[in-house]
């Protein structure tokens, strides 16, 4: 769903903008199949949906979101029965001059939400007979997708998050345009290793959209931006967009700058990698013509895009891997809300923030995009209620009486409490850290019910749950519902509704579980820092009272290396969380450049596995030296866990290994 890395890569990052989200199967579900979630009580009556209410109630909702927040700018487009209901443009598209926003004339960088447009150029070469949605993707590239299990890719894979690749982060953006690989050259630098069979599990993959766009490139035989300006954006009159980077010269006076929060300093145009997987600059008025052409299935005005045949096939749901929830439809996932049906997309650069719904039956669509983060990641709630609030207002849910909490839930709890991770996340590099960093922990408490810190409400408080159904958790105070999924005893994973069939949550692997290790590294790390302090205060102190270093023969060779060796092991520390902090904040920094680091850390990683063994010789050294006394002994085994805990983890983590790429 999101189109920058963090905010999936860290569970607590994602879990802030969404919530959170169970085996995947095929199983394909009609398109009019309204989720069970969401049923709970809401307003009696729906408000009428027309431009007089809806600007009264975003006039109340947004300018007091925006200040609080502290966004700069925010479009917001409804669209109804193929008419725009309204657009409105709520503060600064730049802060410094005082530019407001329009909805018309300010183009904002959607993210991930470009991935509809790919999607739908993959539709119509669908329809033109270029391209088979269960063929293998090989078919139709110049490079090799390697097979899992013997089964290859398909578009629908693609299309539905389960190709089963690994997260990526490098090349995601770049900093200068000079810098842009072509689409092809991006792609066959390096192919993601797949962890999971293709069909399975969905785990979001910014690569697999980027391959779709390049597929569309070759059998088109068009550049894939070119392609998409003559074959969507001309045909709707979308005039104000575009997937072209930099942004054409004609577009640059309407673009809208990017914050990080408002109060800050504008943050340079960003520059996408894989451009088909989130390259669009756009107006939120040419969003809404995208809108209105799939709502009344591919067509606006005179202008088709799809067929209605083709446009329907793309809105059905194409798989259910987290069964009762909604799953995916061919490139949107459904987000249904009080019983209605709705095929949505959300996207994120790093300051811009934004969402797509169509509730399909009811031929409504709204559409939010933002250009700051905010304050505590302020944009990823404000969209999120936006959409809710939007829902119950002119879609309420029927009043229902809640169930009853189950008997057994005491018991329940304690079996699926633990810690989880995103199936979207990196297995075979560095960004493993972030997969130690960002574990999810579902905690059991003594009334029975279940705690989600890291699953926050709008507010910022953990969210509480109580069971009302095997293995199916409502949010105490809320209508969101969790469900743990459960294989021959045994907790494999939880799925929650508000979170699209993007990815999962998987129980994790005890060797891999942040509860042991991240307190033993914390220990490590202190007793390593200690060391290194130690080596000049210990000299300072022998020079200013005339003593010698008290240690000779071998006993003085272990002291002596184990502090370089302590001071590897926190440069090795240092130098990887520097790497993560700039995955964090400056993505587009994560390219070439780095690689010497990358090297660099390497080889102190291979001298931290060294110094493991040296840690471990001097132990013994010191125990079967009678001389020595138990502080000594006590200290040199505090030294020696310490180097074994950072060699296990640059084992686990994959700090290892000659490939730079991530």
């Amino acid at each position: 769903m999101r189109f920058n890395p963090v905010a999936t890569l860290l569970a607590s990052a994602l879990l802030a903008q969404t919530g959170a989200a169970g085996a995947a199967t095929d199983s394909p579900a009609p398109a009019t199949e309204a989720s069970t979630a969401h049923t709970l009580p809401a307003a009696d009556t729906a408000h009428t949906l027309d431009a007089a209410d809806v600007n009264a109630w975003l006039d109340g909702f947004m300018p007091y979101a925006l200040a609080t927040g502290d966004i700069a700018g925010a479009v917001v487009m409804v669209v109804k029965d193929g008419q725009v209901v309204t657009g409105r443009g709520f503060g600064y598209a730049d802060v410094d001059a005082q530019k407001p926003v329009t909805p018309d004339g300010t183009l904002f960088r959607p993210g991930s939400v470009s991935k509809l447009l790919t999607w739908t150029a993959v539709m119509q070469q669908v329809e033109a007979g270029k391209l088979n949605l269960d063929a293998d993707v090989n078919t139709y590239l110049d490079f090799q997708i390697p097979p899992r299990d013997g089964q290859p890719v398909t578009l629908r894979n693609l299309m539905t998050h389960t190709p089963g690749f690994e997260e990526t982060a490098k090349h995601l953006f770049v900093q200068d345009a000079s810098q842009i690989p072509t689409l092809g050259d991006t792609l066959k630098r390096w192919v993601p290793e797949r962890m999971y069979p293709p069909g399975k599990v969905p785990a979001y993959s910014n690569y697999g959209a980027a391959l779709a766009g390049y597929i569309v490139e070759r059998v088109s035989g068009e550049p894939f931006d070119k392609y998409i300006e003559h074959h969507i954006l001309q045909p709707l009159g979308m005039e104000h967009s575009t997937f072209t980077q930099p942004l054409p010269k004609d577009l640059e006076a309407g673009m809208s700058k990017g914050y990080p929060r408002a109060s800050e300093p504008a943050k340079p145009y960003e520059l996408v990698g894989p451009a088909p997987a989130g390259s669009l600059a756009a107006t939120g008025a040419d969003m809404a013509r995208f809108m209105i052409a799939h709502l009344q299935d591919g067509q606006l005005g005179s202008a088709r895009i799809l067929s209605a045949q083709t446009a329907r096939l793309m809105h059905t749901q194409a798989n259910m891997p987290t069964p009762p929830f909604p799953g995916m439809a061919l490139g949107f996932y459904r987000d249904d809300r009080n019983g209605h049906v709705v095929i949505a997309h959300g996207g994120d650069t790093e300051v811009f923030h934004s969402d797509l719904h169509l509730f399909l039956d009811d031929g409504v669509g709204l559409y939010i995009s933002m250009n700051s983060l905010g304050k505590e990641a302020a944009a990823a709630g404000l969209r999120n209620l936006l959409f809710q609030e939007f829902a119950d207002r002119y879609f309420p849910a029927p009043r229902t009486d809640k169930l009853p909490t189950l008997p057994t839930a005491r018991a329940d709890a304690a079996r699926v409490a633990g810690n989880y991770w995103a199936s979207r996340r990196s297995d075979s590099n560095f960004l493993r850290i972030a997969s130690l960093a960002g574990q999810l922990r579902v905690a059991a408490l003594p009334d029975g019910t279940l705690s989600t810190p890291l699953v926050s409400t709008p507010g910022g408080a953990g969210r509480k749950w109580r069971e009302v159904g095997p293995n199916l958790w409502e949010q105490v105070g809320g209508r969101t519902l969790l469900r743990f999924h459960v294989v021959d005893g045994q907790v494999e994973h939880f799925t929650m509704d508000e979170v699209p069939a993007i990815e999962i949550f998987q129980k994790v692997p005890t060797a891999f579980n942040a509860r042991w290790n991240v307190p033993l590294f914390m220990f490590s790390a202190a007793v390593l820092l200690i060391t290194v302090l130690m080596w000049p205060t210990a000299a300072l102190v022998r020079r200013h009272y005339g003593r010698a270093f008290p240690l000779q023969g071998r006993a003085a060779s272990f002291s002596r290396a184990l502090k370089w060796i302590a001071l590897v092991d926190l440069l090795v520390i240092g130098g990887w969380l520097a790497v993560l902090s700039l995955l964090a904040g400056h993505i587009a920094l994560l390219n070439d450049p780095l690689n010497p680091w990358l090297h660099l850390l390497h080889l102190l990683g291979v001298i931290a596995l060294l110094g493991a063994i040296v840690g471990i010789l001097n132990a013994v050294h010191v125990w079967r030296d009678a001389r020595r006394g138990w502080w000594s002994r006590a200290g040199s085994v505090l030294v020696a866990v310490a180097c074994l805990d950072v060699a296990w983890l640059i084992l686990l983590l994959r700090l290892l290994g000659p490939s730079t790429n991530f």
